[in-house]
């Protein structure tokens, strides 16, 4: 005899819930992993198979909010960087030499003493107003013409005002020799044997200031 028909119909259906009952859940999840917004999770089955399965879900982190960048302090220039001008000085008169190997040697030949002035005449202000105020001076021209060999080097910034490459190599030459701080504007006097007998920067006066000057230097001119 079966056993539905041992119990009956209604205690058969009670003995199926309650073995239904003692067998393990069909499926349970379980998380075991989260990483990069992704739910790792297993499912165990009743016959004891496990299933992986991967969920993207919204990360739980919590957002940081950036905080503003501050701004970059503004660098300070050299307290010595000489001001920007647009205006450039008045030519200075063709006795004005650019060559100081030639400057010298006409210095001997002559017996006069050498002034060298280096300048940046599109950037140095107090190098234009010496050239304007003094050096571009008919005064100052007729003062020199028979005591000085006037020698010029210049350094301007902007690239319409290089000077050619062989011009640029004397005015490095020269500064090597005579203006190794890299001073702007510089007056050097130099004896006709080559030394140096004074460096001075901006006079305020005209011509008749720096005359005087040149003369403490060198008391015959």
């Amino acid at each position: 005899m079966s056993l539905i028909n041992s119990f009956g119909p209604a205690r058969a259906f009670a003995l199926g819930l309650a073995l239904i009952s003692l067998a393990p859940a069909q499926a349970q999840k379980t998380t075991v992993k989260t990483k990069n917004s992704k739910v790792k999770t297993k499912t165990t089955g009743a016959a004891g198979t496990t299933v992986s399965k991967t969920t993207a879900v919204a990360s739980s982190a919590p957002l940081v909010a950036m905080e503003p960048q501050p701004a970059p302090a503004p660098v300070s220039p050299v307290a010595s960087a000489p001001q920007v001008v647009t205006a450039a000085p008045a030519g200075l008169p063709a006795e004005w030499i650019s060559d100081l190997g030639a400057a010298q040697a006409q210095a001997k030949a002559t017996n006069r003493p050498i002034l060298a002035v280096f300048s940046g005449s599109d950037w140095c202000k107090p190098c234009i107003m010496y050239e304007q105020e003094v050096f571009a001076k008919p005064e100052f021209t007729a003062y020199a013409k028979d005591k000085l060999v006037l020698a010029h080097f210049d350094f301007p910034r902007m690239k319409k005002n290089q000077p050619t490459a062989a011009q640029l190599k004397l005015n490095e030459a020269a500064a090597a020799q005579l203006n190794k701080e890299g001073d702007f504007p510089l007056a050097v006097v130099i004896a006709p044997d080559g030394k140096v007998l004074a460096k001075t920067g901006y006079i305020a006066g005209g011509p008749v200031a720096f005359e005087a000057y040149l003369k403490k230097v060198v008391p015959t001119l």
